[in-house]
């Protein structure tokens, strides 16, 4: 396979960790498709919190994937001979697959009501991911903003992190997250619904302009047939 190194090599299937993280992966997939997940509002989240997600064990299948789809064909990942006379003595995953790890993994940890995702702040990548690497996502809820009636903004620190504890990435993430509305009546008792009972009060009371009928409760007109009219 191109893009793989010398002979295409690959240990992913045989990989003692693959298979169970298929597996996880499968069942968090299901649980969230089904709503066996609940997801949390802007109101539910306090500053300090902490979440961490499942841990994904890297392949080379994903790299060789990540550099297709995306055209970074750099030999330090997907060239063994090249990567072996490099600093790192292997070959190493991208760094923005890394990142996308970070989005992916803690976009159930915690699972938000997320509207938009705006920013990221002060990224930095610590340490390469080689493939083998066993990652997951702590995130940590650093301030919460309120952005209007139907939504906040919530900063996000989050930190990628390795099977030896290791912090490989970590910066924050900024989102706006919906805030939780009960049938139509907003946390603070308002409603963005009409009021249809206040407009029919209006349209049948006293105040009500001069010669405008009641729609309400004025009677269907009967139009006249052909014959009557001749």
């Amino acid at each position: 396979a191109p893009g793989l190194g010398p002979g295409g090599r690959r240990f992913e299937s045989s990989h003692p960790d693959y298979w169970n993280d298929r597996l996880r992966f499968e069942d968090d997939r299901f649980f969230v498709g089904t709503n066996r997940m609940e997801s949390m509002w802007y109101d539910d989240v306090e500053v300090g919190q902490q979440w961490t997600s499942q841990s994904r064990t890297v392949l080379e299948s994903d790299v060789s994937q990540f550099a297709g789809m995306t055209g970074d064909f750099n030999p330090l990942h997907v060239d063994h001979d090249y990567a072996a006379s490099s600093p790192y003595r292997k070959p190493i995953a991208h760094g923005l697959l890394g990142l996308s790890w970070v989005a992916g993994l803690g976009s159930t940890a915690p699972l938000m009501e997320t509207v938009a995702f705006t920013s990221i702040k002060g990224w930095n990548f610590l340490l390469p991911i080689y493939f083998g690497d066993t990652v997951r996502v702590q995130t940590r809820c650093c301030e919460k903003i309120p952005r209007g009636r139907k939504a906040g903004q919530i900063l996000w620190e989050r930190k990628l992190i390795n099977q030896k504890g290791q912090v490989v990435q970590e910066g924050r993430f900024v989102t706006l997250v919906a805030i939780r509305q009960q049938n139509g009546v907003e946390e603070n008792g308002t409603s963005d619904l009409p009021d249809l009972a206040g407009l029919e009060s209006k349209s049948s009371s006293g105040n009500a302009s001069a010669g405008k009928p009641n729609l309400l409760k004025t009677p269907a007109v009967k139009l006249k047939s052909n014959a009557a009219d001749s």
